[in-house]
């Protein structure tokens, strides 16, 4: 094995009184792909960027020997960069030991363009000119497979996708040729397809530079996919580590075992495809086509706007008790198809909630929205800080039931909140609490008790689980397959997790660029795909669905 490159021995973290790492010893070696994994919480970030002190207000003991390397690839003197003043730090990070942040948006300055960005990390660890900087950043553009690098240097932030801004990230990350490489879940928010593109980029970049990588993550596909070794956090401790194929295959600590078995269960009513098109269809689309209004180019956009087709006739049925999934990349459509079945966008062609059109007045429209509800993918943004439980719970029956007496209203609260799993002895004063005070999986829940008051037939389910850990993605699943057993409820399903989809979908539809590429029952789909972008998004997804396994 190679030599030590990070030598992390007892490391303590706390906030106050509160220690969230305790006694956390791992070594990190040269060229090595190490990956820690664990749940939110866990401790694992708080683990790595307390390595770079770049923990505000936190108490950090411990040592973090770093013997790096000159550049002649002599040993140097190890050092414990936990010993170091923040002058010293400033020459390490960077330059020894860089970050890649798991949301670049908030990681790039909105105000200077990437180029300028990973420029100035070049000029402040090297001896070099501005313009020797810029050269060098372009180059990092053009390594890390941005196209028009040139001119994608001048771009600001917000002018990038999600995969480019990552790139970006990544550049900046390796302008300094760092030894060591810290990736905080560097690819949690993108495509299935995209994931992969950076996965295969870092493996590249890895072994052609010879730096070690600590992969931080949830996402066990990923680690199977890209580390060498695993290492396994929970509660602030290390509970396991050892080889990929060692841990995944004989799991020793009762929590690994859990992770890994945390995979989506498929438990839906496997209605025959004749009594489902028997009965009149809840949610029906005809040619639907939904377009959004773009400025033209030059002097013709002072005059006259073009139009962006963003669906493109789009054809579906949803029937009752049935769940209809919608899969394809950022930017295929999926969310608008979503958002003109919730009458939110206006659209061309039909779309019809049993048998009635969307009409886009509010006392034409209020009798479908009760029969169709939403439950939206971050619930800490949809859900009101400002309200109460009971008052976020309760807002629905205000509206559509408005006859209620209080007491009625509070009774069927408590209700639908115990029918979620959330009830006043788990959580006492339960109905005055607000959604800061709950996990993410318990706030999910919250937003399908706030979904369900009304009693809808359909709910639109927009990434329901692509912000939680696996075990409460797993979980929450699990509640939304029982509840479509009891209630008998239709779900149409936004997701590009296609093991989400194999474990709730009857039905799917592929989109790509606006345009329904292909269709049909879920597991037909997922083991005989015939169009060859599904082909590539199932082969993204991981090795076990390239493969087939989903009987």
């Amino acid at each position: 094995m190679s030599p030590i490159l990070m030598d992390v021995q007892d490391l303590h973290v706390a906030f106050g009184r509160k220690e969230v790492v305790r006694g956390v010893s791992l070594q990190i070696h040269r060229g090595e792909k190490l990956a820690l994994v664990g749940e939110s919480g866990s401790g694992k970030t708080i683990t790595a960027m307390s390595l770079l002190k770049l923990v505000p207000q936190a108490r950090v003991s411990g040592r973090a020997l770093f013997t790096g390397v000159d550049t002649k690839g002599a040993a140097q003197p190890a050092r414990d960069l936990l010993q170091l003043s923040e002058r010293e730090l400033r020459g390490v990070r960077g330059k020894d030991v860089a970050v890649i942040f798991q949301e670049p948006m908030t990681a790039l300055n909105p105000l200077f363009s990437v180029g300028e960005q990973i420029a100035e990390v070049i000029e402040l660890h090297e001896a070099c000119t501005r313009a020797q900087a810029w050269a060098k950043a372009v180059s990092l553009l053009q390594q890390t497979g941005i196209p028009e690098p040139e001119r994608r240097a001048n771009s600001f932030p917000h002018q990038l996708s999600g995969g480019q801004r990552q790139r970006a990230m990544i550049a900046m990350a390796l302008a300094c040729e760092p030894q060591l490489l810290l990736a905080d879940e560097p690819t949690t928010a993108l495509d299935v397809t995209l994931r992969g593109q950076i996965l295969d980029l870092l493996s590249e970049l890895q072994a052609r530079r010879g730096m070690a990588v600590l992969m931080i993550t949830h996402d066990l596909h990923l680690v199977r996919r890209f580390a060498d070794r695993v290492a396994v956090m929970e509660n602030g401790v290390l509970v396991e580590q050892g080889p990929v194929a060692e841990v995944f295959s004989n799991p020793q600590h009762p929590y690994t075992r859990k992770l890994l078995d945390s995979r989506p269960v498929r438990d839906v009513v496997e209605q025959p495809t004749a009594t489902a098109t028997d009965a009149p269809p809840l949610v029906s689309a005809r040619a639907l086509k939904v377009s959004y209004p773009v400025p033209l180019p030059g002097l013709r956009g002072w005059f006259k706007q073009g139009r962006f087709v963003a669906v493109q006739s789009a054809q579906f049925d949803l029937a009752k008790g049935r769940t209809l999934a919608v899969i394809g990349e950022s930017g295929s459509g999926k969310s608008t198809l979503a958002l003109a079945a919730l009458g939110l966008q206006p659209f061309e062609g039909s779309l019809s909630i049993t048998g009635q059109p969307w009409r886009f007045k509010a006392d034409l429209d209020k009798p479908l929205r009760r029969i169709v509800q939403v439950v939206f993918q971050d619930p800490f943004s949809s859900l009101s800080p400002r309200m109460t439980v009971e008052e976020l719970v309760a807002e629905g029956l205000r509206i559509h039931e408005p006859q209620l007496s209080t007491g009625q209203r509070q009774a069927a609260v408590i209700q639908v909140l115990q029918e979620v799993g959330l009830s006043e002895a788990q959580f006492p004063n339960l109905l005055a609490r607000y959604p800061h005070e709950f996990s993410g999986g318990q706030r999910q829940r919250l937003a399908l008790a706030r979904a369900l008051i009304i009693a809808p037939e359909v709910l639109v389910l927009d990434e329901p689980t692509s912000a939680l850990d696996v075990t409460i993605q797993k979980q929450v699943l699990s509640l939304l397959q029982k509840l479509q057993r009891d209630r008998g409820l239709s779900y149409l399903l936004i997701t590009h997790d296609v093991d989400v989809v194999a474990a709730m979908a009857h039905d799917v539809i592929v989109m790509q660029g606006g345009q329904v590429l292909e269709s049909g029952p879920a597991l037909s789909l997922l083991q005989n795909p015939q169009h060859a972008y599904t082909r590539t998004l199932l082969s993204a997804a991981s090795g076990d669905v390239a493969q087939g396994n989903w009987g």
